[in-house]
């Protein structure tokens, strides 16, 4: 092309996920840019927010007035977490019939669980994404684009030698991520336990440099987005991992992971080495960091969401929608 793809990423900032994409994608040469219906307290980056008011029709109104002004300045529109601008309904027959591209990137809560029934609305988008192995078993149509970090923004970060290492648990849902157990297995060990809960993703990031060991989750199958943060900064991590998915993840990437498999019952075994071993903990962390440079860099990531675009972009549009 003589000028750069124009992308629409939107219309929710998830984890901050999107901002990292849509920075990385600018670092390469993409017209990018983030619109949300309104700034997230914890994620608050985005290029435009809409400032959606209350009421089902007011917010209808602000969200055809934007999809008219973003309309003529994209190629692609990149859609998260099962949302879009304007009802779905009417979405991709505008966006086909303006020639206009689709992606669909799922983040996981967002389809974990769900039917193929249930995700059916996924196939009218040109592209489907999911962020890892585990969540590709929900839409397998999909393709697997790993959540990613800007390495400046998470230098490693050791910490002194404690007697009382500092376990640091970020939930986005205490029932979802297991912290009953997390507290209850801190409580049986010589550990420090600190919840952090509510911070905008800067001030959070601090905390989490100050850790020795990061829990995650125990509930889910698979590690986060704060996960990965952690290992950018070279924190060892535990997290429950789905086995099959685990195998098919080293596989696939031919890396280990290095995340310590936990469960709410084995949680206390398995955080007892981490603790009692500060030579452990950093072996752990420098695998860690390791891992999440080679698979979570978000600049490659950003070629491979290129790649795509690129791909959608060169198929003829079909007028007629998708089932």
């Amino acid at each position: 092309m003589s000028r750069p793809i124009r992308v629409v990423h939107c219309p929710v900032n998830t984890a901050g996920i999107p901002w990292q994409y849509v920075q990385a994608l600018r670092r390469k040469g993409v017209d990018a840019q983030l619109v949300v219906f309104n700034r997230s307290r914890l994620h608050p980056d985005a290029d435009l927010s809409l400032n959606r008011p209350p009421g089902f029709l007011a917010r209808q109104w602000t969200q055809l007035r934007a999809q008219a002004r973003l309309l003529p300045q994209a190629d692609v529109f990149h859609f998260y977490f099962g949302l879009t601008l304007i009802p779905k309904s009417v979405q991709f027959l505008l966006l086909r019939a303006a020639g206009k591209r689709s992606v669909y990137h799922f983040l996981g809560s967002d389809i974990r669980g769900r039917s193929p029934a249930e995700l059916a609305f996924a196939k009218r988008a040109d592209a489907q994404i999911v962020g890892n192995l585990d969540d590709h078993r929900w839409l397998p149509s999909a393709e697997v684009i790993l959540p990613g970090v800007n390495f400046a923004d998470y230098p490693p970060a050791t910490t002194p030698n404690r007697l009382r290492p500092l376990v640091v648990h970020a939930p986005s849902n205490r029932s979802k991520k297991g912290t009953e157990d997390v507290i209850r297995a801190c409580e049986s060990l010589p550990v420090d336990l600190e919840i952090i809960e509510g911070l905008e993703n800067s001030e959070a990031r601090q905390r989490y440099a100050a850790a020795d060991i990061v829990i995650d989750q125990l509930k889910n199958g698979w590690y986060g987005v704060f996960a990965i943060e952690a290992m950018a900064m070279g924190k060892p991590v535990i997290s429950y991992l789905r086995e099959d998915t685990l195998a098919a993840t080293e596989r696939e990437f031919g890396v280990p992971v290095p995340i310590i498999s936990a469960t709410s019952e084995t949680l206390a075994q398995q955080l007892r080495p981490l603790v009692d071993s500060a030579q452990l903990r950093q072996h752990t962390g420098a695998a860690s960091r390791r891992y999440a440079m080679k698979l979570h860099n978000v600049d490659h990531i950003a070629d491979q969401l290129t790649a795509i675009y690129e791909r959608i972009m060169s198929t003829p549009v079909n007028i007629r929608p998708r089932s």
